[in-house]
């Protein structure tokens, strides 16, 4: 048998956040083990998650998962929001909090995501770095499960058992907000769907299964996956699919689903005009937002803002170059980082560029300019004038109704902020309320609306009280 040096064995100190007993290499001779090192925040580690899922159910007797998380931001050094990140992945093989980053420095690794390969002696194969790389690793899989066999020490078991799910509540993990005179629309995206609700949080009526999948067709057998940010024109709901790399779209007086853009797979689409939307692979978009015709999409996996043509039925990319970064300029000179939220209001396209908690305005000329924030590793919780203000991860934005303030969520900070359009700077707006890691915030006069989203829940709060509540959605 080819003979590897051993892996870095695993601190005995480690804190796992979901499982009682921490994992030992030396248990797991005799299978084939994938670590993949991950962060929740990077939404290259969210499109391997799918890869991870295939790989735990072709080989579930002869090879084993586990997960090592490491910080890109402050607030998730802390194992309460790595485990929140795990059960939000539907994870379900034991993760470490490698917060430190030991094992990142022990492997070798230089980014996310990562796979190291260990063989079933214990031997440290390499690194695959990166996504998209399923074939190649399931073929160096079987090779290794073939020598395994070949040499007699190929154990068949099952996995370790996780545990430290969330607790059943009628939301999961909702993700963004939409509201109407009338309607509150939320995406549920840990369950699947898309609830339309009365202002005061009663149902009116379920969109999709809540069964993850991608299928067009009536109201209750369509399918979404991990749904996030909606808009609403005439009587068409759009939606940002983001588990599913696509934009949906539902005829609200029928409720028939189909799908304007994007064909299920994850792609990373060219700098160009296409005029078969539904025949491109676009990557993880995140948020809509409305500019007459235009419908303005936040490509997270892209690190782009696009537009969908309403009128043409054309996709084309309209701000960024697709590098991750916080860069200024025009469109081929303009950088983003995860943008995660979009807000139009005056004719300016406002974003939420998460990795680089910045918050970035796209003018109508597509020059991009930042209102707030410096770049991916310069982050805090800071008020004041935008050139000392710090956000943490902030993923979602909205203009108030007087087009005055924009409403921060701050979502690593737990907090709602707000931001003068007109250079006051930004504050943060202390509530009696706790927030936890909030992606969403709605404005309509004399109320805000927030997709609390670690806490299961939406809440609303009333601006000349104060007063915050939360709407019982679905109980």
């Amino acid at each position: 048998m080819n003979a590897r040096a051993p892996a870095p064995p695993l601190p005995l100190d480690a804190h796992w956040v979901n499982v009682p007993r921490a994992p030992v290499l030396e248990d797991l001779r005799g299978r084939v083990v994938l670590m993949h090192f991950f962060n929740a925040s990077n939404v290259n580690s969210l499109h391997l998650v799918p890869d991870l899922r295939w790989f735990e159910n072709r080989y579930a007797d002869s090879l084993s998962v586990l997960g090592v998380h490491t910080p890109h931001f402050d607030a998730e050094r802390q194992s309460s929001v790595v485990l929140s990140a795990v059960n939000r992945l539907y994870l379900r093989h034991p993760v470490v909090n490698d917060f430190n980053f030991e094992l990142w420095r022990q492997y070798g690794v230089e980014a996310w995501p990562s796979i190291a390969v260990i063989d079933s002696q214990g031997g440290f194969v390499g690194l695959v770095r990166g996504e998209g790389h399923r074939d190649a690793l399931d073929q160096r899989v079987n090779e290794l499960l073939d020598e395994a066999s070949l040499y007699g020490n190929r154990q068949y078991s099952q996995n370790l058992p996780v545990a430290r799910p969330e607790a059943r509540t009628p939301l999961r993990f909702p993700g963004k907000i939409l509201l109407t005179q009338n309607s509150l629309f939320v995406a549920d995206s840990g369950h699947n769907r898309i609830l339309e609700c009365t202002h005061d949080g009663r149902i009116l009526r379920q969109i999709g299964s809540s069964n993850a999948g991608y299928l067009d067709g009536g109201i209750e057998e369509a399918a979404f996956n991990d749904p996030q940010g909606m808009v609403i024109s005439k009587d068409m709901l759009y939606i940002a699919d983001r588990g599913n790399h696509a934009i949906r779209r539902v005829r609200l007086i029928s409720g028939e689903v189909e799908t304007l853009a994007g064909n299920g797979n994850l792609g990373h689409p060219l700098a160009q005009e296409y005029a078969d939307p539904k025949q491109v692979s676009l990557s993880s978009p995140w948020d809509l937002a409305l500019a007459g015709e235009k419908l303005f999409i936040a490509m997270a996996g892209q690190n782009q803002i696009w537009n969908y043509d309403l009128s043409r039925n054309r996709l084309l990319p309209a701000a960024g170059n697709g590098k991750h970064g916080r860069q200024d300029g025009e469109f081929g000179q303009a950088s983003f980082a995860r943008p995660c939220g979009l807000s139009f209001a005056d004719q300016v396209l406002y974003v939420a560029d998460s990795d680089a908690s910045s918050i970035r305005a796209v003018r109508s000329d597509g020059r991009s300019t930042t209102l707030v924030g410096v770049d991916a590793w310069e982050f805090g919780d800071s008020d004041g004038l935008p050139a000392q203000a710090r956000l943490q991860g902030a993923m979602g934005i909205s203009v108030d109704a007087g087009g005055q303030i924009l409403w921060v969520a701050d979502t690593y900070n737990n907090k709602l902020k707000a931001l003068s359009l007109r250079g006051g700077g930004i504050k943060s707006i202390n509530l009696p309320y706790r927030f936890q890691q909030p992606t969403a915030v709605a404005a309509t006069p004399g109320k805000i609306w927030i997709a609390n989203s670690g806490a299961h829940e939406i809440v609303r709060i009333d601006t000349a009280t104060g007063q915050a509540v939360h709407l019982p959605i679905g109980e």
